[in-house]
């Protein structure tokens, strides 16, 4: 059996890593998930106006928030 060291904090690790959209887009299609013309348009917006991925999960919030 192999030895694990114990580490000194319970903190989980995650791996990170980038979905590029045509994975995503892949992954989207066998969990029946479309997008929208709108969900399309406002990518291709965001990619003409370079914006960060925090930019990016500012505009989609902005965009489905009620009120």
């Amino acid at each position: 059996m192999p030895i694990r060291k114990k580490s000194g904090s319970n903190k989980r690790v995650s791996a990170k890593f980038v979905l590029g959209r045509e994975r995503f887009a892949k992954i989207s299609a066998v969990e029946g998930i479309k997008p929208t013309a709108a969900m399309k348009k406002r990518a291709s917006d965001f990619e003409v106006r370079g914006l960060s991925a925090s930019e990016r999960r500012r505009e989609i919030i902005k965009a489905y928030r009620k009120g």
